[in-house]
């Protein structure tokens, strides 16, 4: 194939063209168990054929609200080759946020993990879907509730309608998923991620992690799929290069280390929490980390001591990279022969992105000059489902406005700031929180650190930061602050520092700076 050929596909003939290649080499591994391509494809095809025969067609929106395991795969791709949308739904969901991406989504079906039926079952419009069908690992024959099929069950129908499976008339450009972003500012979004987006993001991917189809790598999937990250970086891209998803249902580090050890890996995509974890385990070398050749950092920024320490502990190799939901993720990524560290690396193939200037949102800047970062490629959204306003906010010409405040070096390596809505002006001052996390982190008792904003009557809002020390340190706030009185202008020093046994997070591992922001303004308004 050639490259353009990479960007005027669909998901299921991306597929479908690694199962006729390398039919026997293994797909997925999960607790022991493992599935060649050839198994794989015929796993997607019943699935499509059982959704189709309780009603499912082209167009279709099917929500999956399921851990990481086989049945996503077989689930998402299953969609998609009936000519459906996958909806992503965080299994953590609570009930409100459940309604929501059911209702605004207009999803016909949903399936979903048994332990998470008592909150599934108290939405109103769950009761309205066509089809409800759950996964049990392990499968049981308990009694389900009323209107629910097992993941077993859907299989099986498919024997009378395989061979009758209609075709369809998916296009590049049709809506593949809806990935719904955070809502961090209002109700959440689903982002129309296209079959071309998605495939063109996988080779990107798989491109700049030198892949090589002979090769064939195997991929840690720890990484939440039903975070934009983890559906890339670690399903799509493993099936587009013909590799091993090495499926893990959650981040546990003694589980992930034995995982490592048992099945070494050779790509490990993962989050600055993860390497964390690793780096305060006593004996993490012993677990043959080294057998993975890159270990691909993202979601959020990582701190450039976190890299020293893993690499120095592990002799594995970190490179970041950015991506947000709006662009399926990945558009910047480090080179494997040039990083830079605390950079995201450079604009990959087949994108354009500038930094454009914070006060007239238009005006492109020069190197080593702050603005919004701006994106545009084949990856980049098609917009947001039902939302065209404020799709216009945020597409204009191609572009993407990206929300970051980032800059460029001249090399063209690019550098996160921060996000827009997370800078602190505190005196007049601008702060930007990364910088002070930069130095807490370098501190040889801090472990993780989140910094804030927060209302103050004479600078308008100070830092405050929120900080887990490593297993048996000690330090107080005072001795925290003289050590940032040594690193940083006196302006940017936490005047608050809260220590804590822990930090919000979300299921992909990202520090929940908002929630945190949350807790501040409810305590201030008591």
């Amino acid at each position: 194939m050639s490259t353009n050929d990479y960007l005027q596909g669909t998901l299921p003939q991306m597929l479908e063209q690694s199962c006729k290649r390398f039919p026997e080499r293994s797909a997925v591994y999960f607790k022991g168990q493992q599935w060649d391509y050839q198994t794989l494809g015929h796993l997607v095809k019943r699935f499509a054929a059982g959704l189709h025969s309780l009603g499912i067609s082209e167009g279709d929106r099917v929500g999956i609200m399921l851990p990481n395991c086989p049945h996503y795969v077989a689930a998402y791709y299953g969609i998609l080759q009936l000519g459906g949308i996958v909806v992503q739904i965080n299994p953590m969901s609570v009930q409100a946020e459940l309604e929501h991406y059911l209702s605004d989504s207009g999803a016909k079906a949903l399936i979903v993990f048994a332990p998470f039926l008592p909150v599934v079952e108290k939405v109103k419009s769950v009761q309205e879907l066509t089809a409800r069908i759950v996964v049990e690992l392990p499968a049981t024959d308990n009694e389900l509730p009323a209107g629910y099929l097992r993941y077993e069950n859907v299989l099986a129908l498919a024997e009378d309608v395989l061979e009758d499976l209609p075709a369809t008339s998916t296009t590049p450009d049709d809506v593949a998923v809806l990935q719904y972003t955070g809502g961090t500012t209002g109700r959440s979004k689903g982002a129309m991620l296209t079959h071309r987006n998605l495939y063109a993001n996988a080779y990107q991917c798989y491109a700049i992690m030198e892949g090589d189809l002979e090769r064939p790598d195997r991929i840690l999937t720890v990484i939440p799929l039903f975070h934009v990250y983890g559906m890339t970086v670690c399903m799509n891209m493993a099936i587009f290069g013909g590799s091993q998803q090495i499926i893990v249902p959650r981040f546990e580090l003694d589980d992930v280390l034995q995982t490592i050890k048992e099945t070494k890996p050779t790509i490990f995509p993962g989050v600055p929490t993860m390497y964390v974890a690793v780096n305060a385990h006593p004996r993490a070398e012993e677990y043959g980390i080294s057998s993975i050749r890159l270990c691909a950092s993202g979601s959020a920024p990582l701190p450039g001591e976190v890299i020293k320490e893993f690499e120095a502990k592990t002799k594995g190799m970190i490179l970041e990279g950015f991506g947000l939901s709006e662009a399926s993720p990945v558009t910047h990524f480090n080179q494997m022969d040039k990083r830079k560290v605390g950079s995201i690396g450079k604009t990959i193939s087949f994108t354009e992105s500038k930094i454009i200037s914070l006060q007239d949102g238009e005006t492109e800047l020069g190197p080593n000059e702050a603005g919004e970062l701006v994106v545009r490629g084949p990856q980049v959204m098609k917009g947001y489902w039902g939302m065209p306003e404020e799709t216009a906010e945020t597409l204009k010409d191609g572009w993407l406005y990206t929300g970051d405040i980032a800059y460029k070096d001249e090399e063209g390596y690019y550098y996160i700031i921060d996000r827009k809505k997370d800078l602190i002006i505190a005196g007049g001052f601008n702060i930007y929180p990364r910088e002070v996390e930069e130095v807490l982190y370098q501190h040889p008792s801090v472990q993780e650190a989140v910094v804030i904003g927060v209302p103050d009557a004479y600078r308008g809002e100070t830092v405050k930061a929120f900080v887990v020390l490593k297993k048996e340190a000690s330090l107080t706030e005072a001795e925290l602050q003289d050590y940032c009185r040594e690193q940083m202008a006196a302006y940017k020093i936490p005047q608050q520092i809260e220590f804590r046994e822990a930090l919000p997070k979300t299921a992909v591992g990202k520090i929940l700076r908002r929630r945190l922001r949350e807790e501040e303004q409810g305590a201030s308004a008591t």
